[in-house]
């Protein structure tokens, strides 16, 4: 079964390139939001397997919206993406239950590498 992905960034080029990295090894079940208010809604709505977040994002910050997520549902699984220089937030993330974090700029490889090990 095609576990359905959420993926959470400002910026339309940043989903896109995680979208063809995703698609191109097999995950096709994807659905998108620009920011951390849409990321919570969408979650609670569509209760995707796995939450792959911006850090930094207007409206509600990654962070804000993984304590939201995390807060309604425990078992919520999230990736955290975030530039470099942002290790307080990666820490922070962490903490507050994201199962890890991809560092921008990444490589298609990593990304499905983590896809994988979280969704098994």
């Amino acid at each position: 079964m095609d576990k359905k992905i959420l993926l959470v960034d400002d910026a339309a080029f940043m989903r896109m390139l995680i979208r063809d990295a995703l698609t191109k090894n097999g995950y096709t079940s994807i659905i998108e939001a620009a920011d951390g208010q849409i990321a919570v809604d969408t979650y609670n709505a569509e209760k995707p397997a796995l939450v792959i977040m911006d850090i930094t994002m207007p409206n509600k910050t990654g962070i804000e919206a993984l304590q939201e997520i995390k807060s309604k549902d425990p078992s919520a699984k999230v990736i955290m993406c975030s530039a470099m220089g942002q290790e307080a937030m990666v820490v922070e993330a962490i903490k507050l239950g994201a199962l890890d974090f991809i560092v921008k700029p990444f490589k298609a490889e990593r990304i499905i590498q983590t896809v994988q090990k979280v969704l098994g």
